[in-house]
């Protein structure tokens, strides 16, 4: 996990040709960990269509092909781009916890990582979670169910609605509906109101303002079904079995 600088501005700031200092007012070291902390900066201010090897470079303060030293193509950095979403989203479980609750803390982290990037998660969203970050990542998840006494179908089921929801939730939240791609003669407010009395009734909801409390509400829908699946399943020997 890339652990932050006690100093964000220290850390970030640019001196006379673009070259981040340390204290001493030597040039920084090149790092990995420094190359994809900054490019997923770039990203959250300027969207993901502004990250190049070049204005990369730019930022550092160094050549683009510097970079290269460290990730040998633009491939391999988004990767890193997708572990620090990874790192973002976990969250300290308790050994007090029951398996519910933890899905739950976890579901609350992953949107909660979105949040904090929503420029970048549309491209983690479709991206396979196959780097070895991300596979730890699903194996946790699936652990949980499993160690719930769900058999290994189950658990995989589980694991992909739960994954649905948060996906489409995080997606509606930071890059979806209220942000994405318009008509080119949107219906205004008015014919709204006039003519579709259902969808100007519910709007008010549908504000920023209401994303959490629709977001929990779903999801402890979700969590409240896979309960009900579990207690109406008997454990014997690492498998489950319906109770008659």
């Amino acid at each position: 996990m890339i652990t932050r600088t006690k100093s964000r501005r220290a850390a970030g700031r640019k001196v006379a040709g673009g070259r981040a200092r340390s204290r001493a007012g030597r040039p920084l070291p090149l790092s990995r960990e420094r190359i994809a902390a900054a490019a997923m900066a770039l990203v959250d201010r300027e969207g993901l269509e502004a990250l190049s090897t070049r204005r990369l470079g730019e930022e550092l303060g160094c050549e683009a092909m510097s970079i290269y030293h460290h990730f040998p193509n633009k491939a391999h950095l988004m990767d890193a781009l997708v572990d620090l979403m990874l790192a973002d989203a976990r969250v300290e479980l308790s050994p007090e916890w029951d398996w519910l609750e933890r899905l739950r803390r976890c579901a609350h982290g992953f949107r909660a990582m979105a949040l904090k990037h929503p420029k970048f998660f549309p491209y983690f969203a479709v991206h396979r979670l196959n780097t070895p970050s991300g596979v730890a990542f699903i194996d946790g998840i699936i652990g949980i169910l499993r160690e719930a006494g769900f058999s290994d179908r189950d658990a995989a089921t589980y694991f992909r609605e739960i994954g649905y929801y948060l996906t489409g939730a995080a997606l509606d939240e930071s890059a979806g509906y209220a942000q994405g791609p318009s008509a080119a003669e949107p219906v205004s407010n008015e014919t709204i109101v006039a003519s579709f009395k259902n969808l100007a009734a519910a709007a008010p909801f549908f504000q920023p303002e209401h994303f959490q409390a629709t977001f929990e509400t779903g999801l402890e829908m979700l969590l409240a079904g896979i309960q009900r699946a579990h207690r109406g399943r008997g454990v014997v020997a690492g498998k489950t079995t319906v109770e008659r």
